[in-house]
């Protein structure tokens, strides 16, 4: 094998990469299902004037970002419904385009709801961009331009550009095709979909500013998924079970009710297998049952939620023949403008009433519960285990047959860390990098222009501790945070947001405590870890000597330490560090998480 390795490199060192055969030992992954879908009519036949790229080699291949580019400016030349537009830079200097299609050259009419589709988020999963270009061309060109008299289309083709030019043969060994895929993250190695709420790459900056530009009806974000095999092709999410799970309740409603029979039905009536997103219990069994629950922000669809901006996770099946998968976004494609267009009423009705809302406790943090909340048709493929000498163990094998559909079950999750929500948050002037990223997100917000004086609950972490590196942050947590209430005077560029706006409950999981996706969470004060002043022991000895006179509650208290902690009780400077903590002297920002909540 290692001889074997050895030869693929050196050929790839030599042939040109748009002549490299696929070498991804592609008989190792599980054989494909027999399909045939009436959605195969969708290809454009062979010598159209308008074929896509990757109609011409049978979706074998997808093209690059300036073959993609170059096709859409061709379309955009030809037809008055479509419209280019750069809404933004990648880290290495490529632009971010968006096609807006419409019935007049581009101007959205603000009575029919605007349908964002988003495509290579993770650039490997590239289905939708080709999928995308199909429909445009087919809306444009082939008979289907009436798909735009009741709904605005946005597309972006390729929204991790740089990862999608970090393209190989072995960028996903669980996905079948197409020959060379792009690279998951992006040039700074972040992944996009865990940026929404934290906005540290300049392409989530960008998509916000489109999304804030256009404040879309419905958001579709294309993935392809990794994980088991089974029969479904095609599975999509919003946020929670039914909407069990919504920020946006009436939303998550419109989308249970009307926008998933209408995409089951399309699916189904073209050939495909749709069914709701597919999170096993146990991958290796996965008719056990499924994980369902709430998305946080730093995913498109628990953002989305919190934007009140109905949002869908698509996801095809990685180990489906490229050409099913695509054929199956371009379905989903189509329906949702459908789906958008006859429930406009009820969608605008529903956002509306979602940006209504000022929730009195915003749930923070959820917990799997043990018993099931739902069961689905699932159509499981046949497996078999075997004996690996490489794993010692029992592994999976996927004999691509389908099996007998079982009744699984579904488990849901309950609220776990919740928090009163109060009347304002307030951030001080010298985390202008934290107030920057508010102010992207849209949050409204009173800028000081001279000091103020405000009593609020602040934050103090209790044994906090800085994890490993992720998502180009090293995260922060800790065993409790203590609420403590202070006078604080905030500075001039001091910011008050308060929470009565249609985007306060975002505004609670980026700036509580013991939010997962806060700013705090994410590493944006590491500064308040570290101790900067302290007390010599000639000092603070004596000092401790007579605090343990006056205090016998005290007194007690230390001495109840000494019997629990024997490592404390060994350790002279602990013991110090013990009294100087319980000293006025002690450094008031150490561990304090400056933050203010201003209570209701």
């Amino acid at each position: 094998m290692r001889a074997l390795a050895l030869a693929l490199t050196a050929a790839l060192l030599t042939t040109p990469a748009a002549a490299q055969p696929d070498r991804r030992f592609a008989d190792i992954l599980p054989p494909a299902p027999a399909w045939r879908g009436a959605s195969e009519k969708l290809p454009a036949p062979a010598g159209h004037p308008w074929i896509t790229p990757a109609e011409t080699t049978g979706f074998r291949t997808t093209p690059s970002y300036a073959e993609t580019l170059d096709y859409l400016r061709r379309m955009a030349g030809a037809s008055d419904l479509i419209r280019l537009e750069r809404f933004g830079e990648t880290a290495e200097g490529r632009e971010l385009v968006v096609a807006v299609v419409s019935k007049d050259r581009g101007r959205l009419d603000p009575a029919k709801p605007v349908v964002l589709a988003q495509a290579g988020i993770h650039s490997g999963e590239i289905d939708g961009k080709d999928a995308g270009l199909m429909l445009i061309r087919d809306i444009a060109f082939r008979g289907k331009a009436g798909l735009l008299d009741g709904a605005n289309l946005l597309f972006v083709p390729v929204f991790n550009a740089d990862g999608h030019e970090n393209t190989s043969p072995y960028s996903r060994p669980n996905q079948r095709g197409p020959e060379s895929q792009g690279f998951r993250t992006t040039a700074q190695n972040l992944n996009l979909n865990r940026d929404y709420a934290k906005l540290d790459a300049p392409e989530m900056r960008a998509m916000l500013d489109l999304i804030r530009r256009y404040d879309p009806d419905l958001y579709l974000d294309l993935h392809v998924t990794d994980g088991v095999d089974y029969v479904h092709d095609i599975t999509f999410s919003f946020p929670g079970w039914g909407g069990r799970y919504a920020r946006s309740p009436r939303s998550g409603e419109w989308l249970d009710k009307v926008l998933r029979p209408g995409l089951e039905q399309a699916l189904s009536r073209n050939g495909h297998f749709p069914a709701p997103y597919l999170d096993p219990v146990d991958p290796r069994a996965p008719e056990k049952g499924f994980n369902v629950g709430a998305d946080t922000p730093r995913f498109s669809t628990g953002f989305g939620d919190l934007r009140r901006m109905p949002t869908v996770l698509v996801e095809t099946h990685s180990l489906k023949p490229y050409r099913q998968r695509v054929l199956g976004t371009y379905v989903l494609l189509e329906a949702a403008l459908q789906a958008a267009a006859a429930g406009a009423g009820e969608l605008e009705a529903a956002r509306a009433a979602d940006r209504a809302l000022r929730p009195d406790r915003v749930v923070l943090t959820w917990k799997p519960l043990a018993e099931p909340v739902d069961s689905i048709l699932f159509r499981p493929v046949q497996r078999e285990t075997w004996r690996s000498e490489a794993s010692g163990r029992e592994e999976v094998r996927w004999l691509g047959r389908p099996g007998a559909p079982v009744r699984a079950p579904v488990f849901g999750s309950a609220p776990d860390v919740v928090a009163e929500r109060p009347a304002a948050y307030w951030v001080p002037a010298h985390k202008a990098e934290v107030i920057d990223r508010l102010r992207r997100h849209g949050l409204g917000m009173e800028i000081l222009k001279a000091p103020r004086t405000v009593e609020v609950e602040v934050t103090r972490l209790v044994a906090p501790k800085q994890g490993a590196a992720s998502e180009g942050r090293f995260p922060v947590s800790a065993a409790d945070y203590a609420p403590e209430r202070r006078q604080v005077t905030y500075a001039p560029g001091s910011v008050r947001v308060p929470t009565d706006q249609p985007l306060g409950e975002l505004a609670s999981l980026l700036l509580e405590a013991r939010s997962p996706d806060s700013f705090l969470a994410w590493g944006f004060f590491p500064e308040i870890l570290h101790r900067t002043e302290y007390m010599e022991g000639y000092v603070i000895a004596p000092l401790a000597e007579r605090m343990l006179k006056d205090d016998p509650a005290l007194a007690a208290e230390f001495r109840a330490k000494l019997a629990a902690d024997p490592a404390f009780a060994a350790d002279g400077d602990a013991r110090l560090r013990w009294f100087y903590e319980r000293t006025p002297y002690y450094d008031r920002r150490h561990l304090i998480y400056p933050v203010g909540r201003e209570t209701r």
